[in-house]
């Protein structure tokens, strides 16, 4: 009788006492009632016509996860709709990844799951929170062509677009809600804009796996894309937007929802350089002994200071050697000496990410 009446202090009244919630009372210890609550539990859904269709790709909730130190992170899911299935892509809450083994509530390895079965799985990137829903989205990938600003107005204008997922990386917490709000208040009549995921530091393999598998635009504040990051992106055609000030983020979403982003410049970037060693020499400034680990850097090229995956300066060089001679340009490979013009404060293990803007063509 406690019991029911908590019910009803969350507008739930049970049968006897005049509502229209089924109650069963039950014993665990003594099995009481087991028969009648599954009797009740087939009406209910007979008469409220709960069916599931096993078709189609799987959705439904994590029930409960954890992180294993052999495993990874573990979630028991609930299939609610669809059939499970080892190997699908999965979304749970903001966590991606591909299901490695899937167990059912007798520990048995099994290859699929269909409507209301219980399962423990593996193979997301993080753990994800009891009560997120989960949706499969293996097949989805091919199916829709990946939305970028560049093409955003064209989907919207096809009705292809009725909401714009953004995934938004910045350097400290307070830009990530800042930009946030920002970005959301863009919806409009035609396109809702919403951010399905905010974090700080690099931008990861795994945003660009939640960002694929979401169909939605990366856009990072004083970061940089990590190299297996920036290689999967590519290769998938997520499209990641970063930026320096808040208000050109805005300006530029803003315009590919109306149909007028004509950017006239680009970024190339032609070289990433680690900094090995930091020299101090007189009449000449701080020197970066550096080793081009990718590409090519050029005298005439700019130089983004990147350290622990966030953007500290953008500078241009002021000298580009090789030993104490001059060099027009230095390949992967090979280790030099770079001056920065203004910004001095340089780390041994800072990356410098060599590029020069290139206009566009029609």
């Amino acid at each position: 009788d406690r019991v029911k009446q908590q019910l009803t202090e969350q507008s739930l009244v049970v049968e006897e006492w005049g509502g229209d919630v089924i109650a069963v009372p039950v014993s665990a210890k003594t099995g009481m009632g087991i028969d009648e609550l599954l009797e009740n539990i087939l009406l209910v859904a007979e008469v409220k016509e709960l069916k599931a269709n096993p078709d189609r790709l799987a959705r439904g909730t994590v029930v409960e996860a954890r992180l294993d130190k052999g495993k990874g992170p573990v979630a028991t899911l609930l299939v609610q709709n669809g059939t499970l299935k080892s190997g699908d892509v999965i979304i749970a809450g903001t966590s991606v990844g591909r299901i490695r083994t899937m167990t059912n509530d007798k520990g048995r390895s099994i290859k699929e799951a269909g409507p209301s079965t219980p399962v423990e799985i593996t193979g997301l990137g993080e753990v994800p929170s009891a009560g997120d829903v989960f949706k499969a989205k293996e097949e989805l990938f091919q199916q829709h062509q990946k939305v970028t600003l560049d093409n955003l107005f064209s989907q919207i204008a096809e009705g292809e677009m009725k909401e714009l997922p953004i995934i938004v990386k910045a350097d400290v917490q307070g830009s990530v809600e800042a930009v946030k709000q920002s970005l959301e208040k863009l919806s409009n009549d035609e396109v809702r804009v919403k951010v399905i995921h905010g974090g700080v530091g690099a931008v990861s393999e795994s945003d660009v796996m939640l960002a694929n598998a979401s169909n939605a635009i990366i856009v990072g504040f004083n970061v940089r894309p990590d190299p297996v990051a920036k290689q999967n992106a590519e290769q998938s055609g997520v499209d990641i937007r970063l930026y320096r000030i808040i208000y050109d983020a805005i300006e530029e979403i803003t315009d590919a929802m109306k149909g007028m982003l004509a950017p006239k410049y680009r970024e190339v970037e032609t070289a990433r350089i680690e900094v090995r060693q930091v020299y101090k020499i007189s009449n000449v400034g701080t020197v970066a002994g550096s080793y081009v680990l990718d590409g090519k850097v050029g005298r005439n090229n700019e130089i983004r200071v990147v350290r622990d995956g966030i953007v500290i300066a953008e500078d241009k060089m002021s000298s580009l050697k090789r030993f104490k001679d001059d060099a027009k340009e230095v390949a992967a490979g090979f280790e030099c000496g770079i001056t920065l013009e203004k910004f001095t404060d340089i780390k041994e293990g800072d990356i410098f990410e060599a590029f020069y803007m290139e206009e566009y063509r029609d």
